[in-house]
């Protein structure tokens, strides 16, 4: 992977100790910490604490993460029905991009965004890919702290999707891992991760919640904000997210940005193909579409 920059000006870094980065415009001085680089701007962190804290709540209330080192290593190929879906997305993904793009340039050099336990990050480094693992969390049960399961070699790093300490036109492709929806402005983030992008790259959108109707997305956070209240205490709502996309959403996109989708759907299954029929037969808001998108300048 390339070397980094000032995530807030993009100037280059000064190397002051093996773990440790300073930027002389700014003043700023990055650290290397249990092998994971930081570079949160100081200026946001209080401002991540809570949805940092919140979101630590849930994933372990719902039981991720295993103290059994195997587990990550063998992801997104689990038997629950999240991995199942998500491993069906990656397979698609790996047939049907990185295969093709595979046989004309290797090794890439790729963005995880919104890594996780960077289970993704350690698959697109087997196939002999240069990766960095992006994520705010960096605990070691579900956060970027679960680089130290793999076997594999990627680089984890905790910044922001909008301030990505990464020089201009330095990736092959840039990947929302599940997290797109998190932003709380899709132009901004994506238009940073155009500028780490190189001019051929690849701009991937993994498995975010996508509607036709942009009511049932609205429905869907309401629903989650009044789950989350009554089993964890919180609506879930510290970052003001856009929580999903539309079809229309993603055209603006396109135009506002210069982008060409290319939208892949997996077939997930039986279930999954006729829940949109049954949503209408008992007059419920649509289901979510997953799958992803591949953009091109």
């Amino acid at each position: 992977m390339t070397s980094f920059v000032c995530p807030r000006c993009k100037t280059g870094l000064n190397q002051t100790a093996p773990d440790e980065l300073r930027c002389l415009q700014d003043g700023l001085t990055f650290h290397k910490v249990d092998g994971i680089w930081r570079f949160l701007l100081p200026e946001h962190i209080e401002y991540y604490a809570r949805f940092i804290r919140d979101y630590e709540t849930v994933r372990r209330f719902e039981g991720r993460g295993s103290a059994d080192e195997s587990y990550y290593r063998t992801l997104p190929y689990h038997a629950s029905s999240d991995w199942k879906i998500r491993a069906t997305s990656f397979n698609a993904f790996v047939k049907q991009v990185m295969i093709p793009i595979e046989k004309n340039k290797t090794p890439l050099q790729i963005l995880d965004l919104g890594a996780g336990n960077s289970w993704l990050s350690n698959q697109l480094a087997y196939r002999g890919h240069a990766v960095a693992a992006v994520d705010l969390t960096i605990n070691d049960f579900d956060g970027l702290g679960c680089h130290r399961f793999y076997e594999s070699t990627f680089i984890p790093v905790q910044a922001e999707f909008d301030y990505l300490p990464l020089p201009d036109k330095s990736v092959d492709i840039v990947l929302f891992n599940a997290s797109l929806h998190y932003s709380v402005n899709y132009e901004q983030t994506l238009s940073e991760a155009q500028r780490v992008l190189d001019v051929d790259g690849k701009l991937i959108v993994l498995d975010s919640p996508v509607y036709h109707d942009a009511s049932s997305g609205r429905s869907m956070v309401r629903e989650r904000e009044e789950q989350f209240t009554k089993r964890y205490g919180f609506a879930s709502d510290s970052l003001q997210s856009e929580n999903y996309l539309t079809y229309q959403r993603m055209d603006e996109l396109a135009a506002k940005l210069g982008v060409t989708w290319r939208h892949i759907r997996p077939f997930y299954g039986i279930h999954w193909a006729v829940r949109p029929w049954l949503a209408r037969l008992r007059n419920r808001r649509e289901p979510a579409e997953f799958g992803l998108w591949v953009g091109s300048r």
